[in-house]
Formats: structure tokens, sequence, C-alpha cells
């Protein structure tokens, strides 16, 4: 175990209200994955905004607004990004797995987890009201005459479907994975962990870029008013549900609570 990883892994235990527990070399390399997925996954949605930002430029530039081909360099970007965020999702999985093979004993959760329980009520409205927010900005520019925004927002209703069955398997087997743990603490730590895989989950970056992005055609109109108004209030009222929802520790020590 490296130093700087067990460091870290304290400082996440005092966090937690776990400060009295030893960092083992099970939960540090457990969260080291952890960060280096969420480092990856930022550089990845980066690239991604990069990558779109330029194309549109460049369609700019050509007078190609209005055609097939920017928009479908952008689809393929969208595609991709998803792609990366579930293999990496994949990667934190298979190195719990591996965690958890080399345990001379393991504990089990002592309730089924519930999407109630880790995520939050909050937390589910809030997506599920991102998402809706985002789809019918959306299905409300379709009628409009201009090819190229009508097939941005083509585009933004299949990256909003793909995102969201990504989300829904992603938290779905966030909840189903065995407890990767030994003893009380680590298991503790382990739903401290979903919940925070959960939260981090819905967090919708995806869902407020794809309309900002997308949603472009010949001329500026009411839709790019309403995109970056989608940002903006999806904004406040995520740092509305971060103050108002319960912490981490408290949400996961009242999961394993539920009966």
């Amino acid at each position: 175990m490296h130093e700087a990883d067990r460091a870290e892994a304290g400082r996440w235990l005092a966090r937690h209200g776990l400060a009295e527990t030893e960092p083992s070399p099970l939960l540090a390399a457990r969260l080291a994955v952890r960060r280096r997925a969420k480092l990856f996954d930022s550089l990845l949605l980066a690239g991604f905004l990069l990558g779109a930002a330029l194309t549109h430029v460049l369609a700019l530039g050509a007078g190609a607004t209005s055609s097939w081909p920017p928009l479908l360099v952008l689809a393929a970007l969208v595609a991709g990004l998803l792609g990366a965020q579930w293999l990496l999702a994949a990667w934190v999985r298979r190195a719990d797995q591996r965690a958890g093979a080399r345990l001379p004993r393991r504990v089990a959760l002592p309730v089924r987890l519930g999407w109630q329980a880790v995520l939050g009520r909050p937390y589910a409205l809030f997506t599920a009201a991102t998402f809706a927010a985002a789809m019918l900005l959306a299905v409300s520019v379709l009628p409009v005459s201009d090819p190229g925004l009508r097939y941005g927002a083509t585009v933004v209703l299949i990256g909003l479907a793909g995102a969201g069955t990504g989300i829904v398997l992603q938290v779905r087997q966030v909840l189903a994975s065995p407890a990767v743990a030994e003893d009380e603490a680590s298991l503790t730590a382990d739903v401290i962990m979903r919940v925070e895989d959960a939260r981090a989950l819905v967090t919708p970056s995806l869902v407020w870029s794809l309309p900002a992005i997308f949603l472009y055609g010949e001329s500026l109109g009411w839709w790019n008013a309403a995109s970056v108004a989608l940002v903006v209030a999806g904004v406040i009222a995520l740092s509305l549900v971060h103050h108002r929802a319960a912490g981490v520790a408290t949400a996961a020590r009242r999961a394993m609570a539920t009966r």
C-alpha cells in the first residue's frame, strides 16, 4: 500500500466519522481506483466538450451548421463518451471483485440495499426532473424548420436515452454487488462508497451539456436561452439537494439500518 493512498484513506475515513478506524490496504486500494476513475471521467468529459466545440467551430467556418457530417461527428463523440464511461465503471467493479477475492473472510450486508436508501429520493427526483427537462427541450425544437437543429435534437434524445440507461444499469450494479468487507468497519465503509458512487452517477454533467452543444442551427433562438437556463437552474437545484439531503455517512448508516 502506497503511503499516499494510505494517507488519503485516513482522510476519507475522518470525513465520514470513522477517524478511529485504521485505514486498511483493502480500503486504500478501492479508494485509489475510484479517485483515478473520477479523474479519467473528468478528462473524458473535458475531451468531449473540447471535441464538440472544435467540431462546431469548424462547421461554422465551413458554413455547414445545417449539414449532417458535423452532427454525425458529434453523435460519435456522444457514443464514445458513454462507452468510455461504462468501461470505467466496469474497471472499478473488477477492482472491487479482485479486492474481495483476496479477503480471508467476508461479511455480508445485514439488509438488502434499495435505491431510496442508497441514492435517496431527493437525488432520484432531481435526476428524473433534469432528464425530463432536457428531453422536453429537445422535443420542443423538432417542429422548427431547421434541418440542422432538428437533427441536433434527435442526437440529444438518443444521447439522453443512452445516458439514462447507463445510469439505471450502473446504479443497479451499485446496489446489487456483494459487499467487499471483512468486519463491521469495512462494511460501513463499503456502504458509504456505494452512496458516493450512486450520487456521483446521477450528477448530470452530460445531460446539461447535450442541449447546449447540439441545439444550434442557422440562427440563435429561444432554445439557446433555454439550454443555458437548464444548466443554471440545474446547478442551483443540485446545490440545494446537496445542502438539504443527508450526508453520505448518515445516509449509509440509515441504509444499513433499514429493514
